[in-house]
């Protein structure tokens, strides 16, 4: 079964040069399917995007000892331990 990822990518020299690391073999082969984002359709995304960051500021405030959790991510760091999330 096909592993199915979308990437940004941009278009530069004649080239698609992705925006993030790509985890492919040298050689393998992909199948692009390109789509083309006008900048109306781009200033929307962000615009949409910072108003839901805007909405959601704060939501965590008071539910997560941010100080108590900092220090057991590093301290099970330091002892090679992954911290299990919390319920």
């Amino acid at each position: 079964m096909p592993i199915i990822k979308d990437v940004r990518a941009r278009f530069y020299r004649g080239k698609l040069v992705p925006l993030q690391p790509l985890e492919i073999k040298e050689g393998e082969v992909v199948t692009i399917r390109v789509e083309v984002e006008t900048p109306e359709e781009r200033a929307e995304r962000v615009k949409r995007a910072r108003e839901t960051l805007k909405r959601t500021a704060g939501g965590w405030k008071g539910l997560v000892d941010t100080d108590k959790l900092l220090k057991d991510i590093y301290e099970a760091r330091a002892a090679g331990i992954e911290l299990p999330p919390e319920d």
